[in-house]
């Protein structure tokens, strides 16, 4: 069976104004970035693919490891960010030379690329990609929207 993208985007749309909330993944109550991939995920494809370990506020920073980067390849398809499209999912490298530690799922690719995501201090809202976002990314993936 195929799961249209717009599901994706539809369902990421129904968890704007939750509150960010660190470690969280709960509709409507608090939720942080990866929490909002994870609920997005669990709508549209069933149970998570792997249980999250509790992370820190830095991630892997103090180690220097892609932990976000390694897990989104082993459950994503990585793409090129030249063909980004609705319903992609864009990973942030949010300093210079520090891990990527920020998703956002792209909900509008036509004209003027916009995402949503869940920030810190905003909760889950839908921004465009502007220049300073865009320098950020590192990576795009898709869902795996074939369900075997």
């Amino acid at each position: 069976m195929s799961i249209e993208k717009h599901v994706i985007v539809d369902e990421a749309r129904s968890w704007l104004g939750t509150p960010y909330v660190h470690q969280a993944s709960v509709k409507g109550a608090g939720t942080d970035c990866l929490g909002l991939l994870r609920g997005v995920w669990r709508a549209v494809l069933g149970g998570e693919p792997e249980a999250v370990p509790t992370y820190s506020m830095d991630w892997s920073e103090p180690q220097g490891e892609e932990r976000l980067w390694a897990a989104a390849r082993r459950h994503l398809i990585e793409k090129s960010r030249e063909d980004t499209v609705t319903g992609d999912v864009l990973l942030f490298r949010m300093r210079d030379r520090r891990v990527a530690k920020h998703v956002g799922i792209v909900s509008q690719s036509e004209s003027v690329l916009r995402f949503i995501h869940a920030y810190s201090g905003y909760g889950v809202v839908e921004n465009t990609l502007s220049d300073p976002w865009r320098r950020r990314v590192v990576a795009c993936f898709e869902f795996p929207l074939e369900n075997k």
